[in-house]
């Protein structure tokens, strides 16, 4: 069973026995903010990372979400992408497509990726045109504050390192602040030319779940999560903050096996 903890600051947190159980939680997380979009607004516009992630979003291909969910009202996004052919092993596209959308019926033409044949900025450039578009008619909400998008969901993993989607420590992008999307060619990990989401779009969601296991995940959450002062402030995911949406944190025990427990209150 998953213990649920608010942190005074960082929202939600759902710590996890193991890895079924959270995909569990996940599924049904994601099923539930699916079911009250669409009913809200007809639609359910979803932005998803890459990595460890999509396989943990798996039992929605299960009994009882691929028939209870309203797939044909999904817009899928991502919030992070490689400059890469559509069928390439590091591509986050190929990913979804063989884990999710190979097997529940999404619309092709709501299923949204990048153009993969022109230059990492190019495809920024294009995909945050497109996504403008798609705000204009309400396809994407508008944020209540900015003119930012508002995503229904944002579905981030961290890495070791801290970095969520492609904004890394120490990041120049991480001082982006009017751009959408924005694009790097000199990524620490590889392939190096990619597109992300910025911090203000990440921010201005409804909702964003950030998914972190194992281990050597451990110290990176203790230091997005906990007090520890103002040397984390430019960690990636501890710049994670939605302005009015919610947080959630889906952890296994190993990853969050550092956290300072005297900081959380049990809902």
């Amino acid at each position: 069973m998953a213990h649920s903890r608010v942190h005074k600051d960082r929202g939600e947190l759902r710590i996890h026995e193991n890895l079924d159980e959270l995909g569990t939680d996940l599924a049904e997380y994601i099923a539930e903010l699916s079911e009250a979009s669409v009913k809200e607004r007809g639609v359910f516009a979803i932005a998803v990372s890459g990595g460890s992630l999509i396989g943990l979003m798996g039992k929605l291909c299960e009994t009882p979400y691929n028939k209870t969910v309203d797939w044909a009202k999904w817009y899928i996004f991502w919030a992070d992408e490689r400059v890469v052919g559509k069928t390439h092993a590091d591509s986050n596209y190929k990913l979804v497509k063989d884990a999710l959308l190979s097997k529940v019926p999404v619309v092709p033409s709501h299923v949204n990726s990048i153009n993969d044949s022109v230059s990492a900025e190019e495809a920024a450039d294009v995909y945050e045109f497109h996504i403008r578009q798609l705000v204009k008619t309400r396809t994407i909400n508008v944020s209540d504050n900015s003119d930012c998008p508002k995503f229904d969901l944002i579905l981030l993993e961290m890495g070791p390192d801290g970095h969520v989607a492609s904004l890394f420590p120490n990041h120049p992008m991480l001082d982006e602040k009017a751009g959408w999307v924005a694009f790097i060619t000199d990524s620490p990990k590889p392939p190096p030319e990619r597109i992300t989401f910025t911090l203000p779009v990440i921010n201005s969601a409804s909702n964003v779940a950030v998914v972190v296991t194992g281990e050597s995940k451990a110290e990176a959450v203790h230091l997005a999560i906990d007090d520890v002062g103002p040397d984390c402030l430019s960690l990636p995911a501890r710049l994670v903050q939605p302005t009015k949406g919610k947080l959630v944190w889906f952890l296994d025990k190993p990853a969050a096996s550092k956290l300072d427990g005297s900081q959380f209150s049990e809902e």
